[in-house]
């Protein structure tokens, strides 16, 4: 349920409690919070989680016989922990009270969007109508992205006497959100030290196994009517122990306030005694609460969407999180873009694509974030590049999925869940994953104007994925065209031929087509470089004349395959069996997980012309129709709106959206072309978190790159918005479901620039600046311009 700028739920649902935790999470952009009650420990309803940006640790398991290493985002301690229970005068002391106890009588969680606030209320009764009614408010702050606060307020009703409040700070915390990832090793944190400070301050310092980041936290806790702990501590945390007053109409409060602080802050500088520090110096609770709103509306002056109705809140939820996940702090980051964000750990906390979702709605907002996200992969471009040099191959080879290091952090086994069979992984094999990179360098700097990141560490990167595409592509003599074989498209359903010996499938349409674009922007890239850059980029990366032949003729006669009039997925697709869909619906309803339950089946789905998710139609996502036609026709074939079509159409019929991100490029492709089931994949996208359409997921961490989509879709998507330095294109998809909506640009020479799209209309506002008027190119190629300090409509 939402109202305005509310999140809210308004019931105790146990099986529903993964899902309020995950979309209840605060965040900075430095850490985060999940949303869960401070009353409970980690178990099957709740998890407390509280990850901190870049925080990775390794460690190896024994899995099937098999020895394997994974590389996780770490739960650090539990900060948020409180207990209490009644302290009756003429009895022993009740059990300590929570939202699984039988006395709960109303339970509500309300998530405050425009604040970045979250308060939870609880009310119990006993059996002889003693009521005890417990709020509890938290935040993480957005302006000092150190602290964090839980202010608890306790209110008796009928009764007279004290409660016993114990204030924890819990080190005993493992990595175990995940079910399916239990049998693996999650005790990331050892070497504890715990201790207290005068002011009620416990400490609690620790660090990671490998590679042994220092982590230290700091609890300052704060009761009203005062009154002093009676203070133990475990091997792994503290405990401090309060005896509060309670009476009627006279509310009794504890404040938790955290610093948490680790050994790659910057400037460097010892955890525990920074942390220690910091809580001594942080304010008091309201004073906390006060500076953390005008934090928040600060970020959203500058990032916010407004749209109305029921997708409008949606997406101001969506915007929230991408702004917990990837805030201005972020730019102070070595940090990459977490696919579930700091929410969970599926995923294990991991980088894969997700910035191609990501980026393009922080370009237009927050460009120093969106920058600080490519550094990520710079800095990560000589990993690498031993990753190539050990494939036999040059260049940079990205790996699919990357964490602290940037070496490949894909698992070699996964395990089915529903057959508890333990399979060879193979999703490594996607180097389509480079491209993204890549793409993601060009359009930043198209989006934002920034050539001096493009000329510097953006041509580094771009022009070394585009070698390896280069060296990737082997001459076939018998077609007279080049192919890339052995890999794995974005469908990750089909990772070898039927009873084939070898892993992987060959010419791979999303792959080859993506890699012939970065072939060519390499090109085009070292046309418009000066002079003496390019000379000395030559001279680095040892580029000669007959390399940057090869990379022009790759980049026109790279082979994609079609079959029946439409692309083919890859070479061979259209000779694989047809499924029976409609026979696998009525059987199990839910086939997202198609391959899952083809494999419980003694089948595969490598049998069947069956996707995962998007794959050839995410070149429709990527590219404008008319940019989509001139590339395939620099590789010598003719794509037009018939064939296109066609393709969407055959693929929409052998999908099964096993990924929340299939259904946000269906809907975008769909509008594009006016198609009639554009909103029903948009709705889907939309409420692909908010409703757990996959069924459990959500809890276990948002979909980062669904959610930023899903704001992209209306922003760029429906608007056909481009920018560049010759000013503003726009071309606009009628979608009736969201008839109008409001955003303001924040990058480069377009800063503040505001645009409101109606029903057949177009506004566009310049703000004052010495910076000229504005172009505007509307469809058709009509072109305007708008004065600064002046707003225009125009009619569409």
């Amino acid at each position: 349920m939402t109202t305005g700028w509310t999140w809210t739920y308004d019931r105790y649902d146990p099986e529903r409690e993964p899902l309020v935790e995950a979309l209840c999470t605060l965040g900075n952009g430095r850490f985060a919070t999940r949303g869960s009650t401070p009353e409970c420990t980690a178990g099957t309803t709740h998890y407390p989680g509280t990850y901190l940006a870049g925080c990775y640790d390794r460690l190896a398991s024994v899995v099937a016989g098999e020895r394997v290493e994974n590389e996780d985002l770490v739960n650090l301690p539990n900060w948020t922990l409180l207990r209490y229970r009644r302290l009756p005068d003429d009895g022993p002391p009740g059990d300590w009270l929570s939202p699984d106890a039988g006395e709960l009588r109303h339970y509500g969680v309300h998530l405050d969007l425009r604040a970045g606030v979250l308060t939870r209320h609880l009310l119990f009764e006993d059996a002889r109508g003693r009521g005890l009614r417990v709020s509890h408010i938290r935040l993480v702050h957005m302006g000092a992205p150190g602290l964090a606060a839980q202010c608890t307020v306790f209110r008796a009703y009928g009764w007279s006497g004290s409660i016993e409040v114990e204030s924890l700070l819990d080190g005993a915390v493992t990595n175990a959100g995940v079910e399916r990832y239990r049998h693996l090793d999650g005790r990331h944190l050892t070497d504890h030290r715990v201790g207290f400070e005068p002011g009620g301050v416990a400490w609690l310092a620790c660090r990671t196994v490998d590679p042994g980041v220092g982590v230290a936290l700091a609890v300052r806790t704060v009761t009203r009517p005062a009154r002093p702990a009676r203070e133990a501590v475990t091997r792994t945390g503290t405990v401090q122990t309060y005896h509060l007053p309670v009476v009627p109409r006279r509310s009794a409060m504890v404040v938790k306030t955290l610093a948490l602080r680790t050994s790659t802050d910057r400037p460097a500088a010892d955890p525990l005694s920074a942390a220690t520090g910091e809580i001594a110096r942080a304010p008091a609770f309201p004073r906390l609460l006060s500076t953390h709103r005008a934090a928040w509306q600060r970020v959203w002056e500058q990032g916010e969407l407004h749209a109305p109705g029921e997708a409008g809140r949606i997406l101001r939820l969506h915007v929230f999180h991408l702004l917990q996940t990837l805030s201005p702090h972020t730019a102070e980051l070595d940090v990459g873009v977490p696919a579930r964000g700091l929410h969970g750990e599926a995923y294990r906390g991991h980088v894969f694509w997700d910035e191609l979702f990501v980026l393009p709605y922080l370009e237009l907002h927050f460009p120093g974030v969106a920058r600080a996200l490519l550094m990520y992969r710079h800095r990560r471009l000589p990993a690498a590049r031993e990753a190539a040099r050990l494939a036999g191959r040059q260049g940079a080879m990205y790996p699919w999925q990357s964490a602290s290091s940037g070496r490949e952090e894909t698992q070699s086994l996964h395990l089915n869940p529903r057959s508890g069979r333990w399979l060879v992984d193979r999703s490594r094999l996607q180097r389509h994953v480079g491209s993204a990179v890549a793409l993601n360098v060009w359009r930043y700097a198209q989006a934002t104007g920034d050539r001096g990141f493009l000329h510097s560490a953006g041509a580094e990167i771009l022009l070394e994925v585009a070698r390896f595409w280069a060296g990737a592509a082997a001459f076939d003599p018998a077609s007279g065209r080049y192919r890339i074989r052995g890999v794995v498209g974005p469908d990750e359903y089909h990772d070898a031929y039927p009873d084939a010996p070898t892993p992987g499938i060959d010419d791979n349409a999303y792959t080859n087509a993506t890699a012939a674009w970065v072939l060519a922007r390499g090109l085009d890239l070292l046309g418009e470089l000066p002079e003496a850059r390019r000379s000395e980029l030559s001279e680095q990366l040892a580029l000669d004349d007959a390399e940057l032949a090869r990379w022009e003729d790759v980049s026109r006669r790279l082979h994609v395959p079609f079959h029946h009039g439409v692309v083919s997925q890859f070479e061979g697709f259209g000779e694989l069996a047809e499924l029976d869909w409609d026979r696998y619906r009525a059987r199990y309803g839910d086939i997202r997980r198609l391959d899952r339950i083809l494999e419980a089946e003694g089948d595969t789905v490598n049998r069947y012309q069956a996707s995962k998710q998007a794959d050839t139609l995410m070149l429709g996502y990527l590219f404008r129709p008319e940019e989509l036609r001139d590339l395939f026709a620099r590789l010598g074939y003719t794509l037009d709106d018939e064939v296109w079509r066609a393709t969407v159409a055959y693929y929409l019929r052998r999908t099964s959206h096993g990924s929340t991100l299939s259904s946000l490029v269906h809907g975008w492709v769909l509008a594009r072309q006016k198609g009639a089931d554009a909103w029903r994949y948009c709705e889907e996208a939309l409420l692909a978190d908010v409703a757990d359409v996959q069924g459990g997921t959500t809890g276990e961490g948002i979909h980062l790159g669904a959610m930023a989509g899903t704001i992209d879709l209306v922003e760029r998507g429906i608007t056909g918005l481009e920018t560049g330095p010759e000013g503003l294109r726009v071309a606009p998809v009628a979608l009736a479901e969201i008839p109008r909506f409001t955003f303001t640009l924040c990058c480069g020479r377009h800063r503040g620039v505001r645009l409101r799209i109606l029903p057949g209309r177009l506004a566009i506002r310049v703000p004052a600046s010495p910076e000229g008027p504005l172009a505007v190119v509307l469809p058709g190629g009509r072109r305007f311009t708008v004065a600064p300090g002046q707003e225009r409509w125009f009619r569409l």
